[in-house]
Order: structure tokens, then sequence, then C-alpha cells
């Protein structure tokens, strides 16, 4: 709890990204010798390791910290723990010669775990609830930091959605509990978690690269659940998020808790009519269920979007919040950017941005929310299939534009499973390609059409990141709605 077990032992860092260097600072502060290894040698890591070996002052560890570019395989000598970042997969030469001589490998959040400390007034460490999942994982954190906040917790959205939690934990701020996301490579390395509660929203085939199987990446993602003290939220259409709570050893008297978009039933969360409804953290004998919230108050309304506000929901009453606050934290949340974001109407056309479905998983929960679409997809498959998402939505779309590297592969899905959706193709890369894909969905869209750009796909193959382009999709169809009428179609 107090950083002792680090003092004068020799920790190698793997990645100098903002995880390991958050790291590296943390380990050096508690007292250890730290190595920090690359396999980067170009001028941005050389920047970052000026920016981590520099004077305490400036924000850097100082002489404490060791930094070797352009080799991240080799073991520094006299290593006797490896602390990696998330994205370093476990079959790399580094752990496999850390497995070789007996040295323990750990990641970052597990790291921030052994770091835990008493706040400067006092105040005990801040219990963690903790959330999981393919998709829906930083929506939901956000959610669930805004409804603790609206209880007057003392709070903050920590993890893999952007904060290293090791700078939180070692804040010396007097949080209360924190909404914690955590990626399955998290999970990993992460061994003596142990969380207040948590959820895992949804199992969906990815990273199967990294974890080796789809059992592997489950059973990663089951870890969340290991230890638990008062609740597993898991998701009630997904019975393998109920397998994990099943399979997982908690401590005795911690809960099961389901969130489901219909009825629920005992000991879970759900909607009746237009309300979110508990049925799980019920105090008042003479009620059967409590009212959470409207429907009305999730925004957008959709319903993957509702089941993430039914998921922060059961993990705030777990912790104890009151209705009132989950309303109000609701009401209060705004979703990051390209998350079924509204662009525009044109010509009762509306224009929504979901770039962040970048997968398949993503993409079907976002295709489910709109009843006519014109479907923009298409980027890097990065081994998916699509024949079970076109299968799904055949009945819901209008038409399909289809732009980037493994275009092809939905194409042929499509054809198998809605041969009948005209789909058209945009065979370039450039900088226009989006453009060019906005204009055909004009052409394709009709009054009451939504057209939703969910590519299913990840964005590398054409730009940065997803948020470029959104950026490029929404920029489009501004320029749409700034042009003529005649030059909309």
């Amino acid at each position: 709890m107090t950083g002792a077990e680090f003092t004068d032992r020799h920790v190698t860092v793997a990645g100098l990204g903002v995880s390991g260097a958050s790291a590296a600072r943390a380990l050096a502060a508690a007292g250890a010798r730290v190595t920090v290894v690359d396999g980067g040698d170009g001028p941005r890591p050389r920047a970052a390791a000026d920016r981590l070996t520099g004077p305490v002052s400036d924000g850097g560890a100082g002489p404490a910290v060791e930094v070797r570019l352009g080799d991240g395989a080799t073991l520094p000598e006299g290593t006797d723990l490896v602390v990696t970042s998330p994205g370093w997969k476990p079959d790399s030469p580094l752990f496999a010669a850390a497995a070789a001589a007996g040295v323990e490998v750990i990641g970052d959040v597990e790291l921030a775990w052994r770091l835990r400390r008493p706040a400067a007034d006092g105040t005990p460490p801040a219990d963690w609830l903790v959330v999981t999942g393919t998709n829906g994982k930083t929506t939901t954190v956000q959610m669930l930091a805004s409804i603790l906040a609206a209880s007057g917790a003392r709070t903050a959205a920590v993890g893999n959605i952007g904060t290293p939690i090791v700078d939180v934990v070692l804040s010396g701020e007097p949080y209360d509990v924190l909404a914690v996301e955590l990626s399955s490579y998290q999970l990993h390395w992460a061994p003596s978690v142990r969380a207040h509660s948590a959820a895992v929203l949804n199992l969906a085939p990815d990273h199967l690269d990294w974890h080796g199987s789809m059992a592997a990446y489950a059973a990663d993602k089951g870890r969340a659940y290991e230890g638990n003290r008062v609740a597993c939220v898991y998701n009630a259409a997904d019975p393998a998020t109920e397998a994990l709570v099943r399979e997982a050893d908690v401590v005795e008297g911690c809960r099961a808790i389901g969130f489901t978009l219909g009825t629920p039933g005992p000991s879970q969360v759900g909607v009746v009519e237009d309300l979110l409804v508990d049925r799980a953290f019920v105090t008042d004998r003479q009620r059967a269920a409590a009212e959470l919230a409207a429907v009305a108050d999730v925004r957008p309304a959709a319903p993957h979007n509702i089941a993430n506000a039914l998921a922060a929901a059961a993990l705030a009453r777990a912790w104890g919040v009151e209705p009132v606050a989950v309303r109000d934290g609701l009401r209060a949340f705004r979703p990051d950017a390209h998350r079924i974001a509204h662009v525009a109407d044109i010509g009762d056309v509306a224009w929504v941005d979901d770039s962040k479905a970048t997968n398949t998983h993503a993409a079907q929960a976002s295709l489910a929310a709109y009843p006519s679409i014109v479907w923009i997809a298409g980027g890097l498959a990065k081994g998916a299939t699509f024949d079970e998402l076109t299968a799904g939505a055949a009945e819901r779309l209008r038409g399909v534009v289809l732009l980037g590297a493994d275009r092809a592969l939905i194409a042929e899905a499509l054809a198998r499973h809605a041969p009948d959706v005209p789909v058209s193709d945009i065979d370039r890369t450039d900088t226009g390609a989006m453009a060019a894909a906005v204009r055909e969905a004009s052409r394709l869209a009709r009054p009451g059409d939504t057209v939703l750009l969910a590519p299913a796909c990840a964005s590398m193959d054409m730009f940065t990141n997803y948020n470029e382009r959104g950026d490029a999709f929404a920029a489009a169809v501004h320029d749409l709605v700034d042009a003529p009428d005649a030059d909309r179609n």
C-alpha cells in the first residue's frame, strides 16, 4: 500500500508511451532503479526519453530512470520486476526472457493497485468500480463518473479512458471512488486487482491476434470480476458475460446483477415503458422497484446507449448511490465525439457520426438504432468477417457506401445477405474520399433515412485514428449543408 515494496528494486518498464512514462516516474519516486526499454528510436521516442529523464521539477524522473531505445526484446541485467504498457503482446521476447529468469511481469494497472495509499487528509484508498467489455466501456465509465459526481462523491474517470491510473492513485486527492475503464490488455497483466464491483458489458471477438483465442480474450475480461466484494454486473442479453460471473471467485455475499433492455426481474435493472428501473437494490420493502431515470434522460437514447446507462446505474447503486443521483448524472452526461453523434439534418435526412464503431459488434449496435439507413462503412477489417452483421442489418439498409482497404469483404457479405441493397464503391484513398462517400450517400438517401457512418473497421488505412475519420465525415456533411440544393445529389 505504501510503495515500499519497490524501494531499491531494479524494475524494467516496457514501453515509452503515456502509461509507461507514468509507471517509470512512479517507480522512481518509490525508490526503484528503473530502466525503460522501447523498440523505437526515432524523433518521438527520443523526445519522450528526454522528457522522462529530465529534471523532476520539469515533470521528469531524473537520474533514477535510464532509457534504452531501439531494443525492446532484451531484458536488462539485474531486472527483478517488469512493468509493461498495455499494448505489448504476451509472447513478446522480453516477457519470454523474464519468464526464463523467473521475473514477474505486471501491468500499469496492477502497479497502481499496489501503490494505493491513503490521501493526505487520511481518507482511505478509493474504491474501484471497474468497467470492461468489447464495446461501450468509455461511455459507461463517463456515465458512471457523472452519476457518482451527482451523488456528491469525490470521483474521477480513469484507466483506459486516457488518464493514467497510476497518476491518479498517487495524486494525493481524497477520492472516495474511481470509475475505472480497463481493457482486456490491462486486465491480463493485473492479477491482484480486486474491485468493489465490476461490469462486463458484452463479449464479441476482438483483439484475437493479441490474446490468441476467444477463450483467452474472454478469460482476461472475466478477471474484472475476481475478488469483487459487492456486485458483479452482467449483460442479461449476453450469456457469455453471465458465465464469467459464475466462474469468478468473489467475496462471500457478492451479488450477480443483470441489466436488460426489457422488464427487469429480481436482481436486475432494466426498462419499463419509458423508465429505467431498479429491482436489484431496492431497500423499501413496500416497493417492488425504484425509478432511476427516464429513457429520455439518456442521450442519445439508442438501445446500446441505454444498456450502457443501465450498467453504469447498477454499479453506482452497488456503491450506494440514491436513484435521484442516477437521474441527475445521466442528464448531465454528454458523450464524447464520434459516438452516435448527430451531425446535421438535411432535407429530412439525419446524418450521424459513429466513427468509434471500429468493429462489427459496435457497428451492429449502431445499425440497430435506426429503421432506415444509408450506411457508410469500411476500413481495416482486422481479420473480421461481416456475414452476421450484414444479415442482421439487411432489412434496415436503404443503401451502402463503401470505402477503405477492406471494403470488398463487406461488399461480398452484402452480396450474400442483402443482394437487393444498392452498394456504391469509393475506389480512392486520398483526402477527398470521405467527401465523395458523403455525396454518394446523399444521392442514395430519401426523407426519413439516417446516413450513418459506422465503419465496422479500424481507420488507420486512410486516417490517423477514428477521430480524424469522424471529423472528415462531419466536415463533408457541413459542406453539403452549405452547398446549393442542386449540388447535393
